[in-house]
């Protein structure tokens, strides 16, 4: 099997922190600011194939999901078996991993490690591989063009990890999703992976990393020896408000800060339990042996085991981007409350409404059966502004009440909302690294 070495500094390695700028990916990026800079920034973004854009990569789409089966994470190459890719793979193949995730890019830096050689080299061994890049929402145009750029490499995925600093930039995030979509095309499979608990981060736009356009996927990162709770009670929060974004979960688990291996093969057996179609793990350079071993020997069955897969209550006075999410889809019912993330007297007598209206009970209290009929609508769209308020003339509260769910085809532009101002409860994750460079 080909010899791979990766060592840091030297010509021709994998420099896990930036690619040269003679290197034909770089040119490849600085290709596409370019043509950003020319002109394509003040372009809507389009779908796939539309004029204006280059689309760079979408065959993944047709591939099925790429998170299913096990994955590990790779953050910085040259410390997961010594960059060696040839024991990359053989580890790989050992422990039944179908699915590498290898950090591509730390904001508006590229990393030269993801490329195509490495590409080519774990699909011809028949392992995918997906890219991943932490965002931090200052240059989301820049962060999109380097997403792409891995796409453009031939990722099988590109997971997007974005945390503490994305907290309330719905316009950051809007606008790289936008263009990031544009530049890969709107099928091309997208994941996020996120903080696991969303009720403790109530200005986070997960309604727009997982909203219409956005990640088809979500893994949240649900480390439960950072956060300080057991594997059953991790899925248990994690999944009662995850549910409620509509996309299907691959849990991420942790095999970094030495968990006991009986905790991370009682990880495996939840994640069969609450229908997870594969999970993933990080990362490998953190993995001990018996971590290693614990991740891939046969966990066994949890007969009888009934999951908590209720979906979260949300009711007068909370706060939040569920709350946001709440009342976009309330717009689209028919109820033009505004999309503040504040659950006041007029967002109550919309929900209350809207309960009379599908035999619930008018209690004012968003839960799991009013979530089921209030999520059947399509979702409104909004285009999120940091000074204009909703925008009259693309919507009236008139036209969407004589013509329920008309807003969901209707762009309504508001102000970012206002709990995008509050603090997060904790950053429960704070323990993981993965920002920066080492």
């Amino acid at each position: 099997m080909l010899e791979v070495r990766v060592e840091r500094g030297r010509p021709g390695g994998l420099d896990p922190t930036r690619a040269s700028t003679h290197s034909p990916r770089r040119l490849l990026h600085l290709l596409l600011l370019l043509v950003a800079f020319c002109g394509a920034l003040s372009t809507p973004a389009r779908a796939a194939g539309g004029a204006g854009m280059p689309v760079v990569h979408a065959s993944a789409a047709h591939r099925g999901s790429p998170l299913s089966g096990r994955a590990m994470w790779i953050w910085e190459l040259p410390k997961s078996d010594g960059g060696s890719l040839s024991s990359i793979i053989a580890a790989a193949h050992r422990f039944g991993l179908s699915t590498l995730i290898v950090k591509s890019a730390d904001g508006t830096d590229l990393w030269s490690q993801f490329n195509q050689p490495l590409v080519s080299a774990l699909h011809a061994n028949g392992i995918r591989v997906c890219a991943w890049q932490y965002v931090y929402g200052n240059h989301p145009v820049t962060e999109a063009y380097n997403g792409a750029a891995a796409v453009h490499d031939g990722a099988d995925c590109l997971i997007i990890d974005a945390e503490s600093e994305y907290e309330g930039k719905y316009v950051s995030a809007q606008v790289y999703i936008q263009r990031l979509r544009a530049l890969i095309g709107y099928g091309y499979p997208l994941v996020l992976a996120g903080f696991p608990y969303i009720d403790y981060h109530p200005a986070f736009p997960y309604s727009v990393f997982l909203g219409p356009g956005g990640a088809q996927y979500n893994a949240p990162q649900m480390y439960w020896r950072d956060i300080g709770t057991t594997t059953d009670a991790v899925f248990g929060h994690t999944y009662a408000y995850n549910l409620i974004y509509q996309r299907p979960i691959y849990p991420l688990g942790q095999v970094y800060g030495r968990p006991p291996a009986h905790q991370v093969v009682r990880f495996r057996q939840l994640a069969r339990v609450y229908g997870a179609g594969g999970l993933s793990w990080w990362d490998w350079q953190e993995a001990s042996a018996s971590n290693w071993y614990a991740l891939s020997r046969p966990a066994g069955a949890l007969h009888g085991y009934v999951p908590y897969e209720q979906m979260a209550d949300i009711g007068p006075n909370a706060q939040g981007d569920l709350v946001v999410w709440a009342q976009e889809h309330l717009v689209s019912a028919g109820y033009p409350v505004q999309i503040s993330g504040d659950f006041g007297y007029h967002t109550l007598l919309d929900v209350q409404a809207f309960q009379t209206a599908h035999g619930l009970s008018a209690d004012g209290i968003i839960g799991p059966a009013t979530w089921n009929a209030l999520l059947r609508y399509r979702i409104a769209r909004v285009r999120w502004s940091v000074s204009h308020p909703r925008d009259t003339a693309t919507v009236t509260s008139a036209a969407i009440v004589r013509n329920p769910g008309a807003a969901g085809a209707t762009l309504l532009v508001e102000r970012v909302p206002e709990s995008a101002k509050l603090p997060a409860r904790r950053n429960e994750i704070a323990g993981a690294g993965g920002r920066g460079r080492p």
